[in-house]
């Protein structure tokens, strides 16, 4: 067999099994399986509950270097010497040709555990959140910056990711490529809102950089000119309780009910009009998975948002603006009905796992052929 056709041995490593960053190592190690690839996963032990165990046990059969947890620290500890060291042991063992990591930790445990593997580096936003003028910001972006001698290939979801990275890290060594996320060809059965469905639904992390708190004030401030509209909050998160007390101290206890985390397609079904107010993003998942849905949608002109909304990016709202997205969350549902349908095209047209895995194999690939011809 030709030396770019043969089977990959494939490690991916991440820290915390949940969100976004999750969901795109289980679409792609499924992937990869599913052409022939011998893949693994290595995550964190600590984090992501008994739904974090589930997936990574029904994924399990499907990978032959296996699934493996250890415990891993989200900020910087002592405990990651022996963590690294772990990793590598397990690299080596199960003899991978790529070790991928996914998030700033799952990156450096992935580039500092590589034995004799070729090294990917996906961020997922991760380090690229910080700046350098905060302490935890110049500790993060210099390791960033260091860890680049030790990256074969840079991956970036968005263009808008792969700009931040050079802007605040420096220019990728080695191969580096734009790979969009993707989502499989069932996610474009369209998902029709309950009959007691909430006027807006938000999914998410209950966090102020998802913009949470924007979405109350929003609410608040249509309610001052006498519209009342209802919302279903579905996520949780470390700043989930002082977002609640905001939402009473707002005067919002009766129109927005709270709801734990749960399937993005059964969430679609509790609200009228998807509501994404994020302050940062990539490129999200959930935007991807609400318009392959069919929902209307709002959401904000950050990060890769643009990307995605391709022919509509006028319809993105300024991050940060109540009064924008007062405006914007008001308006007749169907009036954005002609537009989702022609994003919920867009998507399927350029939105997919199978093009996701194919970007991604390439990369491997020519970063392989590079190592080997350095």
């Amino acid at each position: 067999m030709d030396a770019s056709e043969r089977p990959l041995r494939i490690l991916h490593v991440l820290r915390a099994p949940v969100g976004g960053l999750f969901r795109h190592v289980l679409d792609l190690a499924a992937a990869q399986a599913e052409r022939g690839h011998r893949v693994g996963i290595l995550a964190d032990s600590i984090t992501g509950g008994a739904r974090g165990a589930e997936q990574l046990a029904r994924i399990a059969p499907e990978m032959a270097l296996g699934v493996k947890r250890i415990p891993m620290n989200r900020l910087p500890s002592p405990l990651d010497i022996p963590a690294i060291w772990k990793a590598s042991a397990h690299a080596r063992a199960v003899k991978a040709d790529i070790i991928h990591g996914h998030g700033a930790k799952g990156g450096l445990y992935a580039r500092l555990a590589r034995g004799g593997a070729a090294t990917a580096y996906t961020p997922h936003g991760g380090s690229l959140n910080f700046n350098r003028n905060t302490p935890a910001g110049f500790l993060y972006l210099s390791c960033e910056s260091a860890l680049r001698a030790f990256t074969d290939i840079s991956l970036f979801e968005s263009a808008y990711a792969r700009n931040v990275y050079e802007a605040k890290i420096g220019r990728p060594h080695g191969v580096q490529r734009i790979v969009h996320n993707g989502i499989a060809p069932a996610e474009f059965t369209p998902v029709e809102p309950a009959a007691d469905a909430t006027d807006l639904i938000f999914i998410g992390e209950m966090a102020v950089r998802k913009g949470v708190d924007i979405l109350f004030q929003a609410l608040n401030r249509l309610n001052a000119r006498n519209v009342r509209l209802t919302l279903t909050a579905v996520g949780s998160g470390p700043e989930e309780e002082a977002l609640k007390l905001l939402s009473q101290e707002l005067g919002l206890s009766g129109q927005i009910t709270f709801r734990p985390p749960m399937n993005a397609r059964q969430a679609f079904a509790l609200g009228r009009v998807l509501v994404v107010p994020s302050r940062a993003e990539s490129l999200p998942y959930i935007v991807l998975e609400g318009l392959a849905a069919g929902r209307p949608m709002v959401a904000t002109n950050v990060g890769g948002m643009p990307e995605i909304f391709g022919p509509h990016t006028d319809s993105l709202v300024p991050a940060g603006d109540v009064e924008a997205l007062a405006a914007a969350i008001s308006k007749d549902p169907g009036a954005l009905a002609a537009q989702t349908a022609d994003l919920r095209d867009f998507v399927k047209r350029g939105f997919s796992i199978s093009a996701m895995c194919d970007g991604i194999m390439d990369a491997y690939r020519a970063g392989l052929d590079l190592r080997h011809s350095a």
